[in-house]
């Protein structure tokens, strides 16, 4: 197996964040612009992903209002120089994207406060290093997914990755796969300037999820390359979280992938008989396709996840025992013991195109059955925290 280089010895969390004080004008769920662009309320009438856990692979979540009851017994896999447990989120970053994926609107704000776009899951904290622990790669990762696998959560979300590639950590996803698990990771936030492959997200086998804005267009952040399967909202993001006004503000391919995650807890939720393979089948056939008629591109992979249109017209899932990314069947017929990135790449036999041409114009979005966006704009004062890029 050939390794890459990390450039850096930390797991970066694919994150940039601000914090938000919500202004008095309108209720906080009225400026989570992701959840009407996907007409929540619609969705919400025939799922909320009631009967659904999702195993959060991060920093840990916070005891927040937002997430009273939505938590189950989790895990910590952190090394011992974290604080705490995986109720403990020194980084306010798995917080925040459970609150994206279950959030039950009782924050601060009231009743109309923030909401996940699947409020009746639930979540399994599983805590891993975010700055690695200096023993070998993905160590935390591997043992959680590994964990989660074993446990009743059917979804693991990974908002979080590096730039080394690993043999065991492609074993890890094979064997959570084989288990009838889906594995959603954030494909990394420096699309503009470094443009590299990041881990898990690259790993055969794992749905690869990058961001779009409002108007439907890849986000300028998000990287762009074979490994990139789904893509959902990641900008303006308005979710719980811990510290300040207990509401933050943020963007990313993080955020992303946590909207990509709840989408399919709603669509498991309402065919609780399905297995992986044919949610995620269902989850690309109904998303929203490039437009210049490609199947896929290195842009928005498939196409923005869609569940208004997954949930009432799912079509035919498919056979349920096959596994509808042709990566990771790649990946097995190679003779390497490690999975390499170009079996990821069999994927992109779609001719590529530039970032401008590959989303959705406004009308197209709105056509497509996600409804109109209305980003935040005024409504809300922000004032930046932090950044940080995977």
């Amino acid at each position: 197996m050939r390794m890459r280089k990390a450039t850096s010895a930390l797991v970066g969390l694919l994150l940039a964040g601000v914090a938000a004080t919500p202004a008095h004008a309108k209720t906080i769920r009225e400026q989570q612009w992701h959840l009407d662009a996907m007409k929540a309320d619609d969705i919400w009438k025939i799922s909320t992903g009631k009967g659904v856990t999702v195993a959060v692979i991060d920093s840990g979540v916070a005891q927040i209002p937002e997430l009273e009851g939505q938590i189950v017994q989790g895990r910590n896999f952190a090394s011992a120089g974290y604080k705490g447990d995986e109720r403990t989120d020194l980084d306010n970053h798995g917080t925040k994207m459970a609150a994206i994926i279950v959030g039950n609107g009782k924050g601060p704000g009231g009743v109309e406060s923030a909401f996940g776009l699947a409020p009746g899951a639930k979540v399994m904290p599983l805590r891993v290093d975010p700055g690695g622990d200096g023993t070998k790669p993905y160590r935390a990762m591997i043992e959680a997914i590994r964990y989660a696998a074993d446990t009743e959560a059917k979804i693991l979300n990974v908002s979080m990755g590096n730039l080394n590639e690993s043999a065991e950590l492609a074993e890890a996803v094979k064997y959570a796969i084989s288990k009838g698990k889906l594995v959603f990771a954030a494909v990394g936030n420096d699309g503009a300037t470094l443009n590299d492959l990041r881990y898990p997200a690259a790993t055969p086998g794992v749905v690869g999820v990058g961001a779009v804005k409002s108007d439907g267009t890849a986000t300028e952040e998000s990287h762009h390359h074979a490994y990139v399967d789904l893509t959902a909202p990641g900008v303006d993001i308005i979710s719980g979280c811990q510290g300040g006004t207990g509401l933050c503000k943020g963007h990313g391919t993080s955020h992303a992938t946590a909207v990509a995650s709840a989408s399919a807890a709603l669509l498991w939720s309402a065919h609780p008989e399905w297995t992986n393979n044919q949610v995620l089948r269902v989850l690309l056939n109904t998303a929203g396709k490039p437009t210049d008629g490609v199947q896929r591109n290195d842009y928005i992979g498939y196409g923005i996840v869609r569940p208004k249109v997954a949930l009432p017209t799912p079509g035919d899932p498919g056979p349920a025992d096959v596994f509808p990314l042709p990566d990771l069947a790649a990946a097995d017929a190679e003779s390497s013991p490690a999975p390499s990135a170009a079996a990821k790449a069999s994927e992109s036999a779609a001719p590529q195109a530039d970032a401008k041409a590959d989303g959705f114009s406004g009308t197209t979005w709105i056509a497509l059955g996600l409804g109109a966006c209305v980003l935040v704009g005024g409504a809300v004062t922000a004032v930046v925290v932090r950044r940080r890029s995977g």
